[in-house]
Parts: C-alpha cells; structure tokens; sequence
C-alpha cells in the first residue's frame, strides 16, 4: 500500500469554530434541577419490628448510613454507622450486654451513642469525642422509625397507622421506588395515571364522567375530597363493590412523607391504603405500605389472598414507570414539567416539602382551598 492510498484524516481548521463538547450529539439540556427537598427533622420508617433482631443492622436515610440495633431493654437505638476510633461500620459489630460493640477494637456504645466501654482503657470510657452520633428512634406499629436529624431531642412523635385491629385486615409491605420521594408521593395520589398505567386493575380508560377534586391545604398536609364518581370499573373495585354504587375517595399527603388513599363504597365497604416513605436517597425511596380494608361481603381473610396480588402488581406497574421517569430526569440533565389544573396534588405536595425543609413550622399559615373538575 503506497502512500496515497492511505485514509486521509483532515486536520480541523484553525479559522473553523469548534462544537462546544455539550453539544455533540446530546439531547437538549432540560431545566438543571430536581424536586429534592431534604427534611431532616422529621420522622421516618427505616425498618420493621421484625427486621430488627438480636444483631445490628445497616440502613441509610437521607444518604445517611445508620446502624440499627436493640438494648438491654429491647428499645431501638440508631447510630451513625461509623465507630469514632477507627472508622469501622457499626453494623458488622455485635450487641453485648444491651450495648453496641464494635468488631475491631471492642469499643462498645449505648443507644444515645456514648462510649460505655473501652477494653484495656484504665479509668472512664466517657469521653465527647469517643461517642457516636445517634438518632432518636420509636418502634410503633409494628415499624422502626428514625428522626432525621442527629443528636436531637423532637418534639413530635410519628405518624400512626388508622384502622390496625378494629375488625379490619391489613396487609403490609416494602416496596422501591428509583425516583425522588416527590415523585412517588406525586405519583401514590395521582388519579389521572390510573386510567393509563393501571387499565383494568382499578379504572379503565376515562368514562366521560365529571367529577369534582376539593383541595384543601393546611400547614401539613393537603387534602383532596373526589366528589361525584361512581365505582370504578376495574377489577379491584369490582371485588370491593359488585353492586356498584358511588365512590367517597379522599387523597392525603400528611408532612414530612406520608400518603393516604381512602375509598368508601357504599356504608360498609372501606378500603385504605397508608404509605410512609422514606428518603434513602435523593433517587431512591422505600415505601412502607399498610392496606387495610373491611369488605360487607367477605372475611378479610378470604379477599386478602385476591388483593394481594393485585396490589402487588399496581405497586410494580408505578415502580417501572417511576424508574423510567428518573432515567430520563438524569438523561435529560433535570426536569422540565408542564403541569394542569388536574395534576392536583403535586405542587401542594411540592410547596408543603419546601416549607419543612426551610423549617418553617408556624401554623398561622391561611388555609388554601380549591375546586378542579376533572373527567373519568
């Protein structure tokens, strides 16, 4: 081969501009932002009783890696899940004598985090900079909770699951989310996606059927009363409620994560489903799930193992598309919505998330309300 059969590569012009490198064959930069808000004072769902056994165990909130593990009492404690003497996760200790033990040294701490212990050590263990960073933490409901922040005293209490025991049955479950917890809050109380991604399970597509969305919003939580709809067609609406008749629907987001769907048909058939959600990360969040439901013509124990499946399912169908909508939220370098009046719920959800973040807790806030019309 000579040397004018040779590729020729061109070499780029001094006098030609150059592609600045973020646009060659990119898609077009959306608004470079996403709806995080990080609510540290606040209480969340980090495992349930069950999980927490004889050993520690490792969780993370707000990014936070936390170490789980019951005392002498039995109580939870959380701990930041780094030994202050050499850096050791706390998770892969052990707990001896009601306290937490590290792997490496012997280090041992309480659940307020104070160094109780130090093998060899002549004199008091005690010392400010040999304690661990702790978190309040409750068990409630059969649920773990933690408060966000460190080495903090709240003056709240958690959220209580309504209708445990009081002749209803009740189903729980952890499910995952891939999206910011905004989005699946948006999302668990969004009626309008229900016709599309859950054909045939809950609605199918729109009757034509107009419907009222009464929204009301207070210092910590919006509430939206659908008023005017009949049964639903889908198949889980069809088991709750054969004979049909018209639907009471209430929505809720409670501060800081906490998403409500109630359904009444009729005076005895009641069906409510309680989310707690917890911020892992920024694009990831656990839903801690309580469905429970009492059904006229049925024993709880005969329709769980029909419901259960089904809400699986829905469950799985929102934890796809929510994947997908933060995949493409990352590919698109940030979010960029458009938004109407019957996307009801999600800028109060939004406005409400910013107000904690800021820590704004004042109360006198004006009560906002709203009607939206919307068809089904």
């Amino acid at each position: 081969m000579g040397p004018d059969d040779r590729d020729v590569v061109a070499e780029p012009s001094e006098s030609a501009p150059l592609v600045p490198a973020e646009a060659l064959l990119a898609p077009p930069r959306a608004k470079v932002r996403a709806s995080v808000a990080r609510l540290l004072g606040h209480w969340f769902v980090v495992a349930t009783s069950n999980e927490l056994g004889d050993r520690p165990i490792a969780r993370t909130l707000l990014g936070v890696p936390l170490v789980l593990f019951r005392d002498g009492e039995g109580k939870p404690g959380a701990l930041l899940d780094r030994c202050p003497h050499r850096n050791v996760p706390l998770s892969i200790g052990e707990v001896v004598e009601g306290q937490l033990q590290c792997s490496y040294h012997g280090w041992r701490f309480d659940r307020g985090g104070t160094c109780k212990f130090v093998p060899s050590l002549v004199g008091d263990a005690a010392a400010k900079a040999r304690n661990a960073p702790s978190y309040a933490a409750r068990e409630q409901d059969g649920f773990v909770w933690v408060y966000g922040a460190p080495n903090e005293t709240p003056k709240t209490e958690p959220y209580r699951f309504p209708a445990l025991g009081a002749g209803y049955t009740s189903v729980r479950r952890r499910v995952e989310s891939e999206s910011t917890m905004h989005a699946a809050l948006e999302n668990a109380l969004d009626v309008p996606h229900t016709q599309y991604l859950h054909s045939g399970l809950f609605r199918s597509k729109p009757r034509g059927i107009e419907i009222e969305a009464r929204v009301k919003r207070t210092h910590d939580r919006v509430v939206a009363e659908y008023v005017g709809e009949p049964r639903p067609t889908g198949l889980v609406a069809r088991i709750l409620s054969p004979s049909g008749g018209e639907v009471t629907h209430f929505d809720r987001f409670i501060l800081p994560s906490i998403a409500e769907v109630e359904y009444k048909i009729g005076t005895e058939n009641h069906f409510l489903v309680s989310a707690a959600m917890t911020p892992v990360t920024d694009f990831l969040t656990h839903i801690y799930a309580v469905v429970s439901f009492r059904v006229r013509l049925f024993p709880g124990w005969l329709l769980k193992p029909f419901l259960l499946p089904l809400g699986l399912k829905v469950f799985a169908q929102d934890a796809a598309l929510l994947k997908l909508q933060t995949e493409n939220i990352q590919r698109f370098g940030g979010e960029q919505y458009a938004s109407t009046e019957i996307d009801v719920l999600g800028r109060h959800i939004w406005r409400l998330m910013r107000k904690a973040e800021r820590g704004d807790v004042s109360t006198g806030e004006n009560v906002h309300e709203e009607t939206v019309k919307l068809l089904v």
